[in-house]
């Protein structure tokens, strides 16, 4: 039990006691005195007031002379307005720091026997990982550390989207245009060469459409149009798509290419898994440098015809009906939403079709009955759909469903557009922070005597700590703005800050066991000063951020108390004396202290995938 639950039991126990009146213990609001006033942690008596039928500071009197009296932890209280302010005795902290806090699974739950299902990244084969996934992997990976931590059997997965028109169009730009090229005769990943051939795709086919527009056929759809007033320019933009799927020559390949691939036709088949094997290799080598991994992946071509079944049983169960045409739809305009399909006239599959088919058969191989989807925010829609159907259909994991939803990520310079060539790969950005790094670490003349190959690591360890933390510090709903340089700066809200803080630790345990230094009479040390209680209180803090941050499916949560945490030792060290300190006790509590941040620091930061490095 903690101080928390015991405080609000003590309180409840308290109004009973002295006003005769019941108040359940967990809506007691406990909460960490703030730094200006005198306590540790404040009690908001507002709540009884009406029932004490008495004045807030008459009420938070008597409850804090009552807790004093029956809770050894309280040492002292002082009540401001409604506020009861109490302080907790030495004892109670040095326990905590000694027998807690500095431990390795300080902050962990206990197993809950349960499986929690997370799916992240889930990428097109037609094209490298960029910056948006990059967000992605990482709010996911972290996520899925985080609810390991509160106890949770976590089982990561990722959906390849390894088929469709657009898989197609690399496949065809290579065939007419690659001339055999490989990642090995080019000197490229993988990912990267397919990446290129479907941007090269695109430009073909923007030059065909720009050929096509002087036709006489195009001059007949122009004077043809609807809207007599939309001008040439305006109806060639919006009349691309028609064009592509009706009259462009490449579309024509690229339709046929995909026919072909659904009929099963060998050198097509051949030809997609050798493209698709390159791009494998690409995304494995891009995981590897962001540190995240999966422990099942499914494929859009095993999964892609799914979910007809489900849409038979939903048939029968009246949940979906089928239009003249026999198409297959789900009307859900009573849960806010319309008229869904689910089942094409032909027959064939969409997405969501897909989707219920894939929740299935994961629930049969893993048997979780919670699965987090992580996808950008431009599918709401799809999955608050998706959901409702599950839990139309009935579905035993249907209430277990999450979607987290996050904002997109833009650059300085704007929004990136795959299409056009202008999306930033994941292998550039890592690479490009790693080398902001290097340029700073050289600047600084910093890392003087290290091996070459350990200055690396420990420039790859602060790229990606600032690449990572500047990603995950922001709410997940909210868009961001990603600034490489500003990611990097060892004195603003930034990974590299916190990875400060550890180094200065490592460097006093360093000595702390090269000197033999007796930490035994910390013990003694009664006389907390406000920035050793400030950081007490913060890391009393830990365990309810990892809560709070995995029920919540938000990060952001621990990265901003890790600065927090940060920011207080920093101020710790700069006010304090602290292996120099005159008395023994300060000198050997304080080392403690900082042992105990330096933990707590590892701890978090590697819940985010972050590396503390041992210098910097």
């Amino acid at each position: 039990m903690t101080i928390i639950n015991t405080l609000q039991q003590a309180v409840s126990q308290a109004v009973e006691t002295l006003y005769g009146a019941a108040v359940e213990a967990e809506t007691i609001q406990v909460n960490t005195t703030p730094a200006e006033f005198t306590g540790d942690f404040t009690i908001v008596v507002f709540p009884m007031v009406k029932l004490a039928r008495k004045a807030p500071d008459v009420v938070g009197a008597e409850i804090g002379a009552y807790l004093q009296e029956r809770v050894p932890e309280v040492h002292q209280y002082n009540v401001i307005k409604g506020f009861l302010n109490l302080e907790l005795t030495a004892d109670f902290w040095q326990r905590f720091l000694l027998e807690e806090a500095s431990t390795p699974e300080f902050g962990r739950q206990a197993r809950k026997g349960e499986k929690v299902m997370v799916e992240y990244s889930s990428p097109n084969t037609n094209k490298p990982l960029h910056l948006g996934h990059v967000r992605n992997c990482l709010l996911g990976w972290s996520c899925s550390q985080i609810l390991d931590a509160v106890g949770y059997d976590v089982i990561k997965v990722q959906v390849v989207n390894d088929r469709g028109v657009a898989i197609c169009k690399s496949m065809l730009a290579w065939q007419k245009f690659g001339n055999g090229e490989t990642p090995e005769s080019s000197g490229k990943k993988g990912d990267h060469l397919v990446g290129d051939y479907y941007v090269l795709f695109e430009q073909k086919t923007k030059d065909e459409y720009a050929d096509w527009q002087k036709s006489e056929a195009a001059l007949a759809a122009y004077a043809g149009r609807q809207q007599q007033d939309q001008s040439e320019e305006a109806f060639f933009k919006a009349y691309k798509n028609k064009w592509f799927n009706e009259q462009s020559g490449l579309g024509a390949e690229v339709r046929d290419m995909l026919l072909r691939w659904e009929a099963g036709d060998p050198d097509t088949i051949a030809l997609w898994k050798q493209l698709n094997s390159w791009v494998y290799a690409g995304f494995d080598a891009t995981y590897a440098k962001m540190g995240v991994d999966f422990d099942k992946l499914y494929f859009e071509s095993d999964t892609y015809l799914l979910g007809k079944d489900i849409v038979e049983d939903g048939l029968k169960k009246k949940v979906f009906y089928r239009k003249e045409d026999g198409s297959v739809w789900v009307d859900l305009s009573d849960a806010g939403y319309d008229e869904k399909v689910v089942l094409r006239a032909d027959g064939t599959s969409v997405y969501i079709t897909q989707d219920l088919g894939t929740a299935r058969m994961r629930y049969k191989d893993f048997g979780c009955e919670q699965m987090i989807y992580v996808v950008a925010d431009e599918q709401n829609y799809h999955f608050a759909v998706l959901f409702e159907v599950l839990r139309r259909l009935g579905e035993p994991y249907a209430n277990g469903l999450h979607h987290l939803s996050y904002g997109l990520v833009e650059l300085p310079t704007g929004r990136m557009k795959t299409r056009e060539g202008t999306v930033v790969d994941a292998d550039d950005l890592i690479e490009e922070v790693i080398s902001i790094a290097r340029g700073q670490a050289e600047e600084y003349g910093a890392l003087e005597g290290v091996t070459a190959p350990e200055r690396e690591d420990i420039f790859r360890q602060i790229g990606l700590g600032a690449l990572k933390f500047f990603m995950i510090k922001v709410n997940p709903k909210r868009k961001m703005i990603f600034n490489p340089e500003e990611s990097v700066d060892l004195q603003g809200q930034t990974g590299p800050y916190i990875q400060y803080s550890g180094v200065r630790i490592n460097g006093l345990m360093q000595r702390v066991e090269q000197e033999g230094v007796d930490l035994t009479p910390a013990k003694a040390y009664t006389d907390f000063q406000p920035q050793e209680k400030e950081l007490l209180k913060g890391l009393y803090e830990y365990p309810g951020i990892i809560q709070t941050a995995a029920a919540e499916y938000d990060p952001s949560h621990l990265a901003n108390y890790c600065y927090n945490l940060a920011k207080s030792f920093h101020r710790f060290w700069h006010d304090l004396s602290v292996f120099n300190a005159a008395d023994p006790e300060a000198r050997a509590f304080r080392l403690e202290l900082s042992r105990a941040v330096g933990q707590v620091l590892r701890s978090g930061m590697g819940l985010l995938g972050i590396e503390m490095p041992q210098k910097m």
